[in-house]
């Protein structure tokens, strides 16, 4: 095993973590982990991506669900309307070439990490998940899932909160449901383009799942708030150097 391999496969036990504390975030480390740790292609990636977080995802929603917190009827029209835009959002990531695909992602994690740091938005208290309001929002995370190979938990999760009036408790195991659905719905799509190492794919999936298992024991113990600014500022960091990374290579063929 290179040592550039065994990084990768450290790193996507953060993957999990990140799943298992937070409910989102998993996906904004896989893909460039499997691109610039890996080497994997980033249209290759978006496929195991998918995969990698979709499968952590569904533990990470089945381990924290029995607490009695999970809202089925919001998970329900989420995962519904977001795996059909994962589906077809697939499509998109073949009409882009892989360098503008990556600075997409990038511009992405920073305003990922952005409004992760934000000051807290007021919770959608005493409004319920109405059937237009969610499946529209689930439809357009769920596009973003199949063209960027991202669960979208960092989108779901606020979405659940400030659309569907979930508290905290309630959306991170409703997301990671969602994120798992939207994953199966971008992975069927991505698989009518590419193929993809599946024994690799399975190797990423055991860190991620080891990871997942250590964070949801994680987040009964450390203050989410916490964990979040922490995890926002990694996420910042790591879309502002693959920014800059994609315009120097610019530059240079310029």
């Amino acid at each position: 095993m290179s040592a550039a391999l065994a990084l990768a496969l450290l790193l996507a036990v953060l993957i999990g973590l990140s799943l298992g504390t937070l409910g989102s975030g998993g996906s904004i480390i896989t893909m460039p982990v499997l691109v610039y740790v890996a080497g994997i292609p980033a249209h290759t990636a978006v496929g195991m991506s998918l995969v990698i977080v979709g499968t952590t995802a569904a533990a990470g929603s089945y381990l924290q669900s029995r607490s009695g917190s999970f809202h089925r009827r919001a998970a329900a029209i989420f995962a519904v309307t977001g795996s059909a835009g994962a589906f077809a959002g697939a499509r998109l990531t073949h009409l882009v070439a892989g360098d503008t695909l990556m600075a997409i992602f990038a511009a992405l994690m920073l305003l990922a990490g952005w409004r992760m740091l934000a000051a807290g938005a007021p919770e959608g208290a005493g409004r319920v998940c109405s059937v237009p309001r969610c499946a529209g929002v689930g439809l357009a995370v769920g596009v973003l899932t199949g063209f960027l190979g991202i669960g979208g938990g960092f989108l779901i999760l606020p979405a659940l909160v400030l659309a569907a009036g979930l508290d905290m408790r309630s959306a991170v195991p409703t997301s990671l449901a969602v994120i798992a659905f939207n994953s199966a719905g971008g992975l069927a799509g991505q698989l009518r383009y590419v193929t993809f190492d599946w024994a690799l794919t399975a190797a990423f999936l055991a860190s991620a799942l080891t990871g997942m298992v250590g964070g949801s024991a994680l987040t009964r113990r450390v203050s989410a708030p916490v964990l979040r600014r922490g995890f926002a500022w990694a996420v910042i960091a790591l879309g502002a150097a693959i920014l800059t990374s994609q315009v120097l290579a610019r530059t240079g063929h310029g």
